[in-house]
């Protein structure tokens, strides 16, 4: 599709239906529930019969949904089973992977990318750092995200009535070992992520591992949630405390250029 500048700055395609298309599927995806027409209308700026149009052909192939009763238009099956596909090509570890094992040669510690998975973090890369020690965030493992650093920055990004949906009351906490985390109540955890966002970076100190602290910056999509985050994890003696905002600010860094790669909008900050 051939897309050429306009005189405001946007650019415009040399085939609108193919544009609109995707515009009204964007927009639709951008929002908590179904739509009804003349509102995608007037959100796009289009008009209503090609908006009627458009939508019945959608419609005719799965990739929305309308809901008669209510006059209104979501996301259908077809819709859902791009995501799924976009979930079973891995896209995020395979435009991850080049980036961590970057940030390791950079920094010579050893670094991994995680997405929220329920209350847990998955860790979906791990780059080992050369003679660092292995660590419990191998591909695969599934780890609570309030004790880590990576869910800590995810945390962060999401609202907080998110979070305290994911954490409605005591039985949501849980520690890894006999070192209690500070972290075992709604209070704490909101308190902490307040932190998060106010410096810009998540930190975990040996909740997970004794004697091993993290540093996280999340990566974002185009609204701005939260996808996934890179962590970087080291023995706590080797980086002192008042090297963790320089080492953030590396992190932070491969995590807007993923951000970016996703089609993402960087944290501000």
């Amino acid at each position: 599709m051939t897309i050429q500048p306009t005189t405001q700055g946007r650019a415009t395609s040399k085939v609108p239906a193919a544009e609109n298309t995707l515009r009204i599927l964007k927009l639709l995806a951008s929002r908590r529930g179904p739509m009804a027409a003349s509102n995608i209308a007037t959100a796009l700026g289009l008009p209503r019969s090609s908006v009627y149009h458009l939508l019945g052909v959608m419609e005719a192939n799965g990739f929305v949904l309308h809901l008669h009763e209510e006059q209104r238009y979501g996301l259908g099956i077809s819709a859902f089973e791009l995501s799924s596909a976009y979930s079973r090509q891995e896209p995020l570890s395979r435009l991850g992977r080049p980036m961590l094992a970057a940030l390791v040669d950079q920094i010579g510690e050893s670094a991994h990318l995680a997405v929220l998975h329920g209350r847990d973090v998955l860790y979906i890369v791990e780059e080992r750092a050369k003679n660092r020690p292995s660590l419990v965030t191998d591909v695969g493992v599934r780890l609570p995200s309030h004790l880590t650093a990576s869910g800590r920055a995810i945390l962060a990004a999401l609202p907080k009535s998110q979070v305290r949906a994911l954490y409605p009351n005591a039985a949501a906490f849980t520690a890894r070992h006999e070192m209690e985390s500070p972290i075992m109540k709604y209070s704490a955890l909101s308190s902490h992520l307040d932190q998060v966002r106010q410096r810009g970076y998540a930190t975990e100190h040996g909740e997970v591992t004794p004697g091993f602290g993290s540093v996280a910056a999340a990566v974002t999509d185009h609204l701005g949630w939260p996808t996934a985050a890179v962590a970087v994890t080291f023995l706590e003696d080797r980086v002192p405390v008042g090297e963790w905002p320089a080492l953030a600010a590396r992190i932070q860094k491969t995590a807007d250029e993923l951000s970016i790669r996703i089609h993402g909008r960087p944290q501000p900050n």
